[in-house]
This record gives C-alpha cells, structure tokens and sequence, in this order.
C-alpha cells in the first residue's frame, strides 16, 4: 500500500538522520525567561525557531541526504530542551554551564543556543571560557546589558554582558540604541569598553570589529538589534535597528576572520498569528550556522 504520509522530525532544520559523532555544530533550545522584565514570552522561541527552520528551503534534504546549500545533513544535531532550575537565575545560569559544558563542549562541538532571554548567554559563555582562555565576544543587540543588576538581580537579561565583563573577557557591542545614567557613568569608567560599543544604525567595517576581537569568539544575537519593523517579536523593541541583508553580510564577514566558538540568537517572543519574525529568526539561525562551517 502506498504511503500517504510522512513524519518530521521536531529539531532545527527536520533533519531525519542525526548523528550526534559525525556533527560539528550542537544546537540547544533553551525555553527560559525568568528574569524577562517589559514583556514575557521568550521561552517560546525556541520552538518557534525550530518550527519555522523545517520550511527554510536551504536546509531541505535531497534524497542523498545533501543539504541544498552544500552542507551536510549530519553537519547540524539539535539537543533535547535544556529545562533549567527555577530556584534562582544564578542557579539556572550554572545549569546552563553545565549543559553547555558537559553535554557539547567537552565532545569538541560547537554549541549554538536558541533562548530563550539573553541571561543565557553567560553560561555558555562560562563553559567556553573553560576550552578558550582567550575568549571574546561579539554582541548584536539594541541594548548594552550592562546595569550592574535589574529588579535585584545580577543575573538579570539586562546585566549579561556586565558579568562577561568581569570575567576580563572583551566584547564589542554593534546595533546599541538604548542608554541610561547608570550605563553611561560606568562607560566613563571604562573607556575601553566605551570604544568597543557601535551604534545604529549601520554597521562597522569587519576588519575593525576584527582588531578588537580574540582569535576564538562567542556570537550573541539578541533579536532586538534588528529594527522592528522587521523584527516586531521581541521582549524590548528599540526603533532604529539594523536591517537584513547588512547584518548577514557583515556575519559572513567577520566569520572569515575570527573562530567562532560557539553562539546563541536569542529573545524572539512569538507573536500569535505573526509568522515572519519566527521565520525570519530561524533564517539567522542557519545563517550563523552557514558562517560558521564555511569556515
């Protein structure tokens, strides 16, 4: 009897054969939003990203498996969903090292997280910090993320990027449009760090981006350094972000001249019955993805 349907697989891209051996890129959904402050929501992302991934065409498999850009089907494995402790964000942030660490890094992937709000970023970047004494961080977001805490917390979404920081791991900072008093007195304390922030719009050239960096970086990308009017689903929306074709170009290009480690796209909130931000977010998603291996 002839076939009349077909099951998909729910990971990023619907990839029918994973192979967790043959894979270089880990992909970790992470549905946390704990700290979330002007709208909730993220924890849905990344269920909408790996949704929409199964009708970007790109990662459609032929029958020998080929991916139709080029890559490999065994090239991408999606993990189960990191379910994190609800005790506290510090906690959570640990858990989030120790899954980065234990479940990716340390089998030589290379993890790339679906948030999810932007507080995650620090455990990954933590586990990575273990492998790459020489870490950096490239940060794309309408928002510095550098209050000290946010509604009593350190590990707040707004205060990832301090606690990087700290660590003495440097970071360059493209697509900012939003400061406050606080943000601004601690720039003026740390004038390096002042000089490695870029405001949109518009991007920086990537050789100058380059020159800031460390051999072996972490990409964060939080949503909402794109303009809203093309990325509407965010939990803070800033007017005046960066557009589309300038930023997966700019990617591609500082992809040729940094490693990057590992990476995370971060802060899509669903908007029920908006599909294209959701679709669009996962179209960065294999972006990233596609810098990376190029490589």
């Amino acid at each position: 009897m002839k076939k009349l349907y077909e099951t998909w697989p729910f990971n990023f891209g619907a990839i029918h054969k994973q192979d967790f051996k043959k894979s270089k890129i880990v992909v970790a959904p992470v549905p946390y939003d704990a700290t979330s402050s002007f709208k909730g929501g993220m924890r849905e992302g990344p269920y909408a990203i790996i949704g929409n991934s199964r009708y970007v065409d790109e990662l459609l498999e032929n029958e020998s498996g080929e991916k139709l850009t080029g890559l490999k089907a065994t090239d991408i494995f999606t993990l189960d969903e990191v379910v994190l402790s609800r005790n506290s964000a510090k906690e959570a942030i640990e858990g989030i090292e120790q899954a980065i660490s234990e479940e990716i890094v340390k089998r030589g992937k290379i993890p790339l997280m679906l948030g999810g709000e932007h507080s995650i970023t620090l455990g990954a970047v933590r586990a990575l910090r273990k492998k790459y004494k020489d870490l950096s961080v490239l940060q794309f977001d309408a928002h510095t993320d550098l209050m000290d805490e946010y509604e009593g917390s350190q590990y707040s979404h707004a205060s990832v990027m301090r606690r990087i920081l700290n660590l003495k791991i440097p970071a360059v900072q493209i697509g900012i449009r939003n400061m406050n008093t606080e943000i601004e007195k601690y720039l003026a304390k740390n004038p390096k760090q002042e000089k490695n922030i870029y405001f949109a719009p518009g991007l920086p050239g990537a050789d100058e981006v380059a020159g800031k960096l460390t051999k072996n970086v972490y990409l964060t990308f939080d949503l909402d350094a794109f303009d809203p009017s093309i990325m509407p689903s965010v939990g803070t929306p800033e007017p005046g972000g960066l557009l589309w074709n300038e930023t997966v170009e700019f990617i591609e290009n500082i992809s040729k001249k940094v490693n990057i480690v590992g990476a995370d796209v971060v802060e899509l909130m669903p908007i029920p019955g908006l599909h294209a931000p959701d679709f669009m977010a996962a179209k960065l998603v294999y972006e990233i993805i596609k810098a990376i291996l190029a490589r």
